[in-house]
């Protein structure tokens, strides 16, 4: 049976299993709050989160103790830019970010004397490692970059970046890269990563997360009750809880737990992905954004015509041939003006670890009677 759905970089589907079992599980059983009341039912769901921490410790390559939850990867971004003393400061960011990064830039900006300006690049939007030191100048305080585009899949090597920028900090918007690529945090000296749930992990929507290496340097974006301290007005200064104000997301962070412990077995290869691209590349009429060096790509690629609309081309795909995927700018109007493609934008493919190399040959004929019509 053919999987049509191909929008798994805006969310992933389907998901395991045992996530909407595990949910379920939470609410109609086990219940109970996190960090808060002394009685087995809240010791069990207190447990059971410290679980998947230390999961999604595992995952990240870094300390349980520097994670704290949150509802998705761009308040964990959010938490960082607001938290950092950034005024009167110079911010670098890579080509290929998403807005989850610009608009509170742009925001920073008009509030206060804060500019960002973009790390030099090649053509793709690969960061060009060795001109990094020259662009570093003494009020650059914070560098950002996106692990891998939303737009042509490109993956930035982050440890080379972070190598590159020396003592400043590094934030690292990891929405697309993390359940996709390998991840050692702590080794590669990252100062800030984001993640969300509902991607490459294969988790629920509602649900990410923030690493801090030094938790200090960040103030928190959000206050309020955490169980703990609940005599002072301060919110604590130790982690978790200084970033984790209010109730969690119970049901989506044991649905998370669950995609992250049963993952399911890729059905197509990296070659197959290639090919892919490569047959789409030779489709008269059609542009394709795409990592130049093949070891740079990863599951996220999209394609542009020649003269017919993005929305249209998703419009027949869907009509025509049951294919789902995202036409349009992506949320990266930034991305898409470093790659030529603003402001039409473009057909985004983004698979899972669901499809098969016999999908992709059915959604390759559907691309070829769409674009070809």
């Amino acid at each position: 049976m053919f999987n049509g759905y191909f929008d798994n970089a805006a969310t992933s589907f389907p998901k395991p299993a045992a996530v909407s079992l595990a949910m379920r599980r939470y609410i109609d059983e086990t219940g109970g709050p996190y960090g808060r009341s002394a009685y087995a039912r809240a010791f069990q769901a207190s447990s059971d989160v410290e679980h998947v921490r230390e999961r999604m410790a595992g995952i990240l390559g870094a300390s349980a103790e520097k994670i704290v939850f949150c509802q998705n990867a761009t308040q964990g971004i959010n938490t960082v830019l607001n938290g950092l003393a950034l005024e009167g400061k110079r911010v670098l960011v890579s080509p290929l970010e998403h807005n989850a990064v610009m608009r509170p830039l742009h925001m920073l900006k008009k509030k206060f004397d804060l500019t960002w300006d973009m790390l030099p690049h090649f053509n793709d939007g690969l960061v060009d490692i060795a001109a990094v030191p020259g662009a570093l100048t003494t009020d650059t305080a914070l560098v950002i970059i996106n692990h891998q585009s939303n737009v042509n899949g490109l993956v930035q090597p982050i440890r080379e970046i972070k190598k590159a920028a020396g003592k400043i900090p590094v934030l690292v918007d990891g929405a697309q890269s993390c359940g996709h690529l390998d991840l050692r945090l702590e080794e590669w000296n990252i100062d800030y990563f984001a993640f969300t749930g509902h991607k490459g992990l294969l988790g629920p929507t509602g649900t990410g997360g923030l690493y801090l290496r030094d938790p200090g340097t960040v103030s928190a974006l959000i206050n309020g009750g955490t169980g703990s301290r609940s005599d002072s007005f301060e919110m604590p200064d130790f982690l978790p809880d200084k970033f984790e104000a209010g109730t969690l997301n119970m049901a989506g962070i044991l649905g998370l737990g669950a995609a992250v412990g049963n993952p399911p077995r890729p059905q197509y290869t990296d070659n197959d992905l290639l090919a892919l691209i490569n047959e789409i590349k030779n489709i008269p009429s059609l542009s394709v954004l795409y990592a130049r060096d093949p070891a740079n790509q990863g599951p996220v690629f999209s394609f542009t015509h020649s003269t017919k609309d993005p929305a249209m081309i998703a419009a027949d795909l869907w009509e025509r041939h049951g294919v789902e995927t995202r036409a349009g700018l992506h949320c990266s109007p930034l991305a898409h003006t470093t790659l030529g493609s603003f402001p039409q934008g473009s057909v985004r493919i983004a698979p899972s670890p669901y499809h098969s190399s016999g999908d992709f040959k059915h959604l390759l004929t559907a691309i070829e009677q769409v674009c070809a019509a």
